[in-house]
């Protein structure tokens, strides 16, 4: 696994390069940091525990990202956790948890789509939301092949590391 310091000299070469994607794997850890026109740098550990971290975070240079706009409560109505199934049986039900503590967002940006809805299938590489930590934004894949059955938190919602995000239906 790599040291924070490594990390932020490779998110700090790819920021002053033309590089657009850079992706590191090795013992079952993946980093990926791609640039979107406001060099924004993401960090995706699948499977990896992410320890917690004393250094002061990485400050990417570029117009800020702004948070999700505050909702009022009819708009927030609209993205209140999917209530489960009353018949549904949990226990066949595949749970995407949270890789890291961070801020859950299920679209790319306030005004996208979200990634996936109840009902939505997925495959094993599929976005499903992102979670912001120390101003990066991790994309999480469902890894698993199904459907979306429940979606168990709000967007803009903090979660915790191993925090189920989502019930999927395994094909």
């Amino acid at each position: 696994m790599l040291k924070v310091q490594e990390i932020r000299e490779i998110i700090k070469l790819v920021d002053q390069s033309d590089i657009d994607v850079f992706v590191y794997e090795h013992d079952g850890s993946k980093i990926k940091l791609k640039k979107k026109g406001y060099k924004i740098a993401q960090e995706v550990h699948p499977q990896a525990a992410v320890q917690p971290q004393t250094e002061q975070p990485v400050v990417s240079e570029g117009p800020a990202v702004q948070p999700a706009p505050v909702q009022t409560q009819a708009e927030s109505a609209a993205v209140q956790p999917t209530p489960a199934p009353e018949t549904a049986d949990e226990s066949n039900l595949h749970k995407i948890t949270s890789p890291m503590v961070g801020t859950f967002y299920q679209a790319p940006s306030p005004d996208s789509e979200p990634y996936v809805k109840v009902g939505s299938r997925v495959s094993e590489n599929t976005i499903v939301c992102i979670v912001e930590a120390m101003k990066l934004f991790n994309e999480i894949e469902a890894e698993v092949e199904g459907e979306i059955v429940q979606i168990l938190v709000k967007d803009g919602e903090l979660v915790e590391y191993g925090q189920p995000l989502f019930l999927v239906k395994p094909r």
